[in-house]
């Protein structure tokens, strides 16, 4: 697609961001019920395994993609012959080196979504949000070089930061565009949470790892005034919650640990009406017409319904994107937005929460 670094395509009177279009992305394989097979042949205690099974029948979760593809013979990569078989799962470069080339494939895919629903030439900008993998040079490049981007576009590339990470970029663009309103930015959310299976014989780990998959979603912020306009943005994290949710580096790839605790956190959280009116930007629940929050798991959506008072509906389209794709870090809020796109909005709020424990958000109306 034709593109170029230039400045000044239009004289723009305001300096307000909006989101044109949004583009997103999954893998072909679904893996979700191979992985749970595999996690409960982990637990011997039929105790524990008749609770793992409750569990993750109640997870909310249909659906998770992953890049790793089905074997020679049809199989999960937790099968026999499946990249996961051995009893000693592959080590961190080998899963670096799939990271490599299926992160920016799968953005890619994403992006040629968004290029169905926004005309992406003239792109000044590309943030990209990542946390499920490291390679140089980086992502951004090698999805700068196969789009044939201007040597001259600012890339910004913001890694490990979770599932909040989308805001951040969201948040990143609305500055830039606000900064220099003739900027077209190209906001890029990938993950391959898959490529990070963990040989754990624990319940609670087995049951985190066993909501992530892998997507990517693209979207494109400019001054002109259509799509979803960006107000501002806020963000605020609860004391003494760092060590709730944790990614390790480790010699067999990237180890998640997400505790328990984190939807109760969240529900006391909330309950403080200083900590709730700092993980909304201020605005009071009932006001709020559209609720895009982070799909993290079917009791972290619950635990902000129930301590917002939220009627069924509102969360509809976090658990959607949570019943069809499961978690997908950073990428799971763009897909929300995605669902909502086309709807009138007078004020909306996005929100994520991740390592911190921090909550951060962004407000949005339709133009």
């Amino acid at each position: 697609m034709p593109s170029s670094g230039g400045r000044g395509r239009t004289d723009f009177t305001s300096a307000a961001a909006h989101i044109a279009a949004i583009g997103t992305a999954v893998p072909d394989h679904d893996i979700h019920q191979a992985f749970i097979d595999w996690a409960a042949r982990r637990l011997t205690d039929p105790r524990i395994a008749a609770l793992f099974a409750r569990m993750a029948g109640r997870s909310g979760i249909a659906h998770r993609w992953s890049v790793l593809p089905p074997t020679e013979t049809g199989g999960s990569p937790v099968a026999a012959d499946g990249f996961y078989a051995d009893a000693i799962l592959p080590g961190t470069a080998a899963r670096m080196a799939i990271y490599a080339d299926a992160a920016p494939a799968l953005a890619l895919k994403a992006i040629a979504d968004l290029s169905i629903r926004a005309d992406l030439s003239g792109i000044t900008h590309l943030v990209v949000a990542s946390c499920t993998g490291f390679v140089a040079p980086g992502i951004d490049q090698r999805i700068a070089r196969s789009l044939g981007l201007d040597a001259s576009v600012e890339r910004l590339l913001i890694g490990f930061m979770g599932c909040y990470a989308a805001v951040t970029a969201l948040r990143s663009a609305r500055h830039i565009v606000r900064s220099e309103p003739a900027a077209r930015v190209l906001v890029v959310t990938v993950e391959l949470s898959t490529l990070h299976l963990q040989a754990v014989d624990a319940v609670e780990p087995l049951l985190a790892m066993l909501q992530f998959g892998d997507g990517a979603a693209a979207a494109l912020v400019t001054a002109e005034s259509h799509g979803l306009a960006l107000d501002a943005p806020f963000a605020t994290t609860l004391p003494d919650s760092d060590a709730l949710i944790r990614w390790d580096i480790t010699d067999r790839g990237f180890a998640m640990h997400l505790s328990g605790e984190v939807p109760a956190r969240i529900a006391a959280g909330l309950a403080n009406p200083d900590f709730a009116s700092a993980a909304t930007g201020g605005r009071d629940p009932a006001t709020i017409d559209a609720w895009a929050v982070h799909a993290g798991g079917r009791s972290i959506l619950d635990a902000v319904a129930h301590a917002c008072a939220l009627p069924d509906a509102a969360l509809a389209d976090s658990r959607a994107v949570l019943h069809d794709n499961g978690n997908m870090s950073s990428a799971t809020l763009m897909f929300v937005l995605a669902r909502m796109f086309d709807r009138p909005i007078d004020r909306g709020v996005a929100l994520a929460f991740g390592p911190g424990l921090a909550a951060e958000g962004i407000g949005f109306h339709s133009a």
